[in-house]
């Protein structure tokens, strides 16, 4: 095991789901212990690594439709281990100028974003928790580069679902809505059980093990996160169903087990 690209402190013997995900992905920066639980994951959901693979890319497709639209800011909140088409590079592909804060609280992610983004004065990690969005919206890392009197997109991909209902999710997005300017962005996709739920809960009993839980929530569930805020077309759908590229169909999206949506504050 290279050790060069984690901190001492890691624990390397509890899963992390930051690395869980990296190996889905086809990522390097794992240990055994988050393989042999991607492994049960695979176990219980064979698509698994599908699954991984269509909600990063549903995270494309919105950064290239915010950044299109004029966005020039994005927060990336619970942005894991960097992987190939980042969002500081997708963005970019559209608006040379966009600007970028990635958050997690996982060493090897922040570890790594901060090998990947040296010298790079537009994009910057903040290791944070998103359960304390305040401590969030008043670090000077995210000050330095995000103007909250401009329009900014908040990216909480794959992220509320490792928020329990006693954390307080819907508080997470309140803030962040309470932060916004007028033409702000927020982005959410989040696992469900609406059409499988015993492969759900097989999910969440085995992420019981991990450094955070897979909270499986109905499609009405997750569509409360976007309170305050304007759903674009065409709405809260399952991930492959979010403006896909041109050509793409998808059979049997409910199989995908999750659902994505972006909105804007009117």
């Amino acid at each position: 095991m290279d050790s060069e690209w984690f901190p001492p402190e890691v624990d390397s013997q509890r899963p992390s789901v930051a690395r869980v995900y990296d190996f889905l992905l086809g990522g390097a920066h794992n240990f055994a212990s988050d393989r042999d639980l991607a492994t049960g994951l695979l176990r219980v959901e064979p698509q698994a690594r599908e699954l991984a693979r269509a909600n990063r890319a549903f995270l494309r497709r919105a950064v290239r439709t915010l950044a299109g639209a004029g966005i020039a800011q994005f927060v990336d909140i619970g942005s894991g281990i960097p992987t190939q088409g980042n969002v500081h590079e997708i963005a970019r592909g559209v608006n040379p100028d966009a600007r970028v804060v990635y958050i997690d609280n996982d060493d090897v992610a922040v570890a790594h974003s901060r090998t990947i983004l040296a010298g790079d004065d537009q994009s910057a990690i903040l290791q944070a928790d998103m359960r304390r969005p305040a401590d969030i919206l008043a670090a000077p890392e995210l000050k330095r580069l995000i103007d909250f009197t401009e329009p900014v997109a908040f990216l909480l991909v794959a992220a509320l679902h490792l928020v329990k209902s006693e954390e307080d999710p819907e508080g997470i997005v309140e803030a962040l809505r309470e932060a916004a300017a007028p033409g702000s962005h927020l982005v959410i996709s989040h696992l469900t059980h609406e059409a499988q739920p015993g492969k759900a809960a097989a999910i969440g009993k085995l992420y019981d093990r991990a450094t955070s839980p897979a909270v499986s929530r109905s499609h009405a569930g997750i569509l409360r996160f976007f309170d305050g805020w304007e759903l674009l077309d065409p709405g809260l759908v399952y991930l492959p169903l979010w403006r896909p590229d041109e050509g793409e169909t998808v059979e049997n999206p409910e199989r995908f087990l999750g659902f994505g949506g972006v909105a804007r504050l009117p």
